[in-house]
């Protein structure tokens, strides 16, 4: 089974390296790796070119390309049939490339999904793991793959139409599993092929994420989604804006009954010693749960944020 790698980069100088080299040490060799560049500002092409010089299976281009116009041109030349797909940013496991690509011994597999392994040093990117993915305990029959781990065949990709080409996208990996789903793509999931991604160093830079994917979420305004259901990323945020709803309806009338000031206090309460168990459970550390409430609320924000912003820009197009 001969197998593409494909990556994109834009000012990825700090992490390309790390990712390039657990790539070249897969137990499973790829038989190519596509990187596709976007217009780095910093040194990723000259790093890139460095590993191209140490393993000719590198293959590099360069252009003014989004994230989604780079994964589609690196799978359009890519010259196998089997196509895996990681973000600089990650590093894979050594053998991540074989578990994600083995069982497409069996012919009806159109997608593999593998997983991430969320990494972080301090409680807060512990905590911001919780909120920015999909922790283990989650991972489950219904699970659909991010582009940090996935692999597909091309006959698949074709089909679906690719990823879809909008400037600063953030969500096009949702996107391409939502028509997927609906055309009966048929998905095997892989939770030991695993990368390992970085949680970022900085709260806001997390929020920033978040902010990024709500918007995009409502821009495509995915509802009802086949395998989510009532778990669907927009029909969340509507849930979010609810409790806020709720929560502001009580204050205003406490000023005519100040009782329901206090049930507002009460439940504000209730909802960040939630937020820190929620946190709390995933790590067993009480410095990694107080996060919880911090991020619960400001990412609360980010969210209704973004999703307004989406909203917003929806109309416009």
């Amino acid at each position: 089974m001969k197998i593409s790698i494909c990556i994109t980069t834009y000012n990825e100088e700090k992490s390309i390296g790390e990712l390039l080299q657990s790539l070249l040490a897969q137990s499973k060799k790829a038989d190519e790796i596509i990187v596709v560049d976007g217009g780095s500002k910093d040194k990723t092409v000259e790093i890139v070119r460095h590993y191209q010089k140490k393993d000719g299976r590198i293959k590099l281009l360069t252009g003014n390309y989004s994230r989604a116009e780079g994964r589609n041109i690196g799978v359009e030349l890519a010259r196998n049939d089997i196509i895996a797909i990681t973000d600089a940013g990650c590093i894979a496991q050594r053998d991540w490339l074989e578990k994600i690509t083995a069982l497409f011994i069996h012919k009806e597999v159109d997608i593999a999904a593998g997983f991430y392994k969320m990494v972080g040093e301090t409680p807060m990117q512990k905590a911001l793991s919780v909120f920015l993915g999909v922790t283990p305990s989650k991972f489950g029959v219904n699970f659909l793959p991010s582009a940090r781990s996935m692999a597909f065949r091309k006959e698949a990709w074709e089909k679906v139409g690719g990823f879809p080409e909008r400037k600063i996208n953030t969500a096009e990996d949702t996107d391409f599993n939502y028509k997927a789903v609906k055309m009966g793509m048929k998905y095997a999931r892989v939770k030991s092929a695993i990368v390992e991604w970085g949680m970022p160093q900085h709260l806001n830079e997390g929020l920033a994420k978040m902010h990024e994917y709500a918007k995009w979420d409502a821009m495509y305004g995915i509802w009802w989604h086949p395998t989510q259901r009532l778990s669907s990323h927009n029909i969340k945020v509507i849930f979010v804006f609810m409790r806020y709803a709720f929560g502001m309806t009580f204050v205003v009338l406490g000023v005519k009954s100040p009782l329901l000031w206090w049930m507002a206090g009460i439940g504000l309460l209730f909802y960040l010693l939630w937020a820190f168990r929620k946190v709390y459970l995933e790590f067993r550390d009480w410095r990694v749960g107080a996060w919880g409430p911090v991020i619960q609320i400001s990412s609360d924000i980010a969210v209704m944020g973004g999703f307004i912003k989406g909203k917003t820009e929806q109309r416009k197009t």
